[in-house]
C-alpha cells in the first residue's frame, strides 16, 4: 500500500513529518489493500486566508490542518481535521479515515446527530440559524483560535464545478463520504440547484433555489426547507454570512438563479462554490 500513499507537506510544516503521516495512515489501510486504490495526504498550518503557512521562517500561527483523499471500493472519500499540533491532527485523521472506510464498505447509514462541527479550527458548539444554519454540537470541545484576516472578510477561494444531477439521497451520501457539511448539486426531479447540509433535528436538510415539495420516499431522513434560496449578490451574501455568524450560506445568483454556496474556511477566509453556467 505504501507506494499508493502520497504526502504533500505545505510551507510551515517540517517535511520530516511526511514519513510519520505516511506510516500512520498506511497502518489504517494495511488490512484493506484490495479496497484502497489511491490515497493522498495533505498537511499544512492554519495560517492567514489564502495561505497554507507563513513562509517567512517566523513561528507560524497555531494549528495544523490535515486532509486525506482516497478511493475506497470505487468510492471517493475525504477526511479533514484541524488540531493544535501535528500528532493530534494525524490521530484524528487516522480515526476519521477508519470510520469513513468502514461506512463506505459496509453500506451507507445516517451519520449520528448531533455531532461536532468546525469553525475556524476545532469543533465548537453552535445553534441552528437561518435557511442554511449553524450545526449544533454534541459535545463540548476546546476551541482552537485561528487569526482572522484584518478588515472585511473576503472570498479567497472560488470553485465553479459542473454540478452533478442526482437525487437528494445520493447527494447526502456524497456529503457524508467527502466529509462535507454542505453539498451543492442539481435535483433532476425539480430541475433546480439544491443543497443538502448537516443540521438538526435529523442531521440532514434539503434546500432548493425554488421551493418545492419533499422528495418521493427518501432513504435519508431529510427535513425540508420551506423557502427557496434568497437571490443575493456576492457582497450581500458575504454581509449576511458574517453578520449572522453562519458557517455557510446557500443563495441564488441574481438573474441566472443558479445555486451558490458561501462558506467559512479553516484559515479565516471565505470560499465560494458557484454552479458553472
Amino acid at each position: 500500500m505504501g507506494e499508493l500513499v502520497t504526502v504533500r507537506v505545505c510551507e510551515g510544516i517540517s517535511r520530516g513529518f511526511a514519513a510519520d503521516a505516511r506510516t500512520r495512515i498506511a497502518a489504517v489501510v494495511s488490512g484493506a489493500d484490495a479496497l484502497v486504490e489511491s490515497l493522498r495526504i495533505r498537511i499544512g498550518t492554519l495560517g492567514t486566508a489564502g495561505s497554507a503557512g507563513s513562509g517567512s521562517g517566523a513561528p507560524g500561527p497555531p494549528g495544523v490542518l490535515a486532509q486525506v483523499n482516497a478511493e475506497v471500493d470505487g468510492r471517493r472519500i475525504r477526511v479533514q481535521e484541524a488540531a493544535a499540533d501535528l500528532g493530534e491532527a494525524l490521530d484524528r485523521l487516522a480515526d476519521g479515515l477508519r470510520v469513513r472506510m468502514t461506512a463506505v464498505t459496509a453500506g451507507w447509514t445516517p451519520r449520528p446527530w448531533p455531532r461536532r462541527t468546525r469553525t475556524r479550527g476545532l469543533p465548537v458548539a453552535a445553534g441552528p440559524s437561518g435557511p442554511v444554519g449553524a450545526v449544533p454540537s454534541g459535545s463540548a470541545v476546546a476551541r482552537l483560535e485561528v487569526p482572522c484576516p484584518p478588515g472585511p472578510r473576503r472570498i479567497v477561494r472560488r470553485k465553479q464545478p459542473q454540478l452533478v444531477r442526482c437525487s437528494p439521497d445520493a447527494a447526502a451520501r456524497t456529503m457524508d463520504a467527502m466529509d462535507y457539511d454542505i453539498h451543492l448539486f442539481t435535483d433532476p426531479a425539480t430541475e433546480t440547484d439544491a443543497v443538502v447540509y448537516r443540521v438538526g433535528p435529523t442531521g440532514y436538510r434539503l434546500a432548493r433555489t425554488r421551493a418545492a415539495g419533499p422528495p418521493t420516499r427518501p432513504a435519508v431522513p431529510l427535513t425540508l426547507s420551506p423557502c427557496g434560496a434568497p437571490e443575493l449578490s456576492e457582497e450581500q451574501a458575504v454581509e449576511r454570512l458574517t453578520s449572522a455568524e453562519l458557517p455557510h450560506l446557500f443563495f441564488a445568483q441574481p438573474g441566472s438563479g443558479r445555486g451558490r454556496v458561501l462558506y467559512r474556511r479553516f484559515d479565516g477566509g471565505l470560499g465560494l462554490i458557484a454552479a458553472a453556467s
